[in-house]
């Protein structure tokens, strides 16, 4: 029972979060988007710490493991992920930036040039992207298989997260891909397939979850670092610019509403079970 929840957790946060990308990229054609990528990642940001913070590090603090040890992954996590970053395979900052351009028009010189060397990297690097992408896929359903393996609502809420912040991502993929393909159908599969991986990352998980006894928390405290060093090195980053008082105001909400979610989420779920 807990794989079938696995598989079709991670199916629907992998493969459900391209096609809801998909189609908010549908809705903006011929016009601007009202929701665009600003609004979804401020939601994805504070969906991954309220999660992080409020369900899988107090998950794995209430098993047998030393609060010391767990500490500890959870900083080798963090610093792990950055090598993950650096080597290309976790960050998505670029394609979000794809994104936003292409969404809004370069507004000055510089943001024109940028958009030209990333049409011409990714014509060459599309494969790249996505051997990235299914890396981070892979991770992903490992995370939420963890999570699944401590406590079904738990996992629900893991997916959920992650369903949110690969949103954003996966419209920066397709706008990135269908740049340099100019097939979006080839772009939508090729996205999807790797978001599929995600799938096969919970299965794995699972299993490894269920080798290694006693290993549960660790795997939820780098889940954890997952979610903190994507939403404080990816997500609020691309927060940090200069907007109106109005704008900023919405991003806060924005914000608010991710943790929100996540609370009523975990909230109802408890009250369900």
């Amino acid at each position: 029972m807990t794989l079938i929840a696995i598989i079709l957790a991670t199916l629907a946060a992998g493969i459900g979060s391209v096609w809801i990308a998909a189609a908010l990229l549908r809705a903006d054609l011929g016009g601007r988007r009202r929701v665009g990528p600003q609004p979804l990642l401020s939601l994805a940001a504070g969906a991954l710490l309220a999660t992080a913070f409020m369900h899988l590090l107090p998950e794995a603090f209430e098993g047998p493991a030393d609060a010391h040890d767990l500490f500890t992954v959870l900083l080798l996590g963090l610093v792990f992920f950055f090598l993950l970053d650096k080597a290309e395979l976790w960050h998505h900052g670029h394609e979000h930036s794809a994104a936003e351009r292409h969404i809004h028009g370069p507004a000055h010189g510089h943001a024109a040039h940028d958009h030209h060397h990333g049409h011409h990297h990714h014509g060459h690097d599309g494969w790249f992207l996505l051997t990235g992408d299914s890396v981070h896929c892979f991770g992903d359903g490992v995370l939420i298989a963890s999570a699944f393996v401590a406590d079904m609502r738990l996992g629900v809420v893991a997916a959920l997260s992650v369903l949110a912040h690969e949103v954003p991502h996966h419209i920066g993929d397709l706008v990135v891909l269908r740049h340099s393909s100019h097939h979006r159908n080839a772009a939508l599969l090729k996205v999807s397939l790797a978001g599929a991986v995600t799938a096969l990352g919970g299965m794995v998980g699972y299993y490894l979850v269920g080798l290694w006894d006693g290993a549960l928390p660790y795997f939820l405290t780098i889940a954890a670092s997952s979610f903190i060093y994507v939403a404080l090195a990816d997500l609020i980053p691309q927060l940090q610019k200069r907007l109106s008082a109005a704008q900023t105001l919405a991003q806060i909400a924005w914000l608010a509403a991710g943790i929100i979610a996540v609370t009523v989420i975990g909230a109802l779920a408890h009250h369900g079970h």
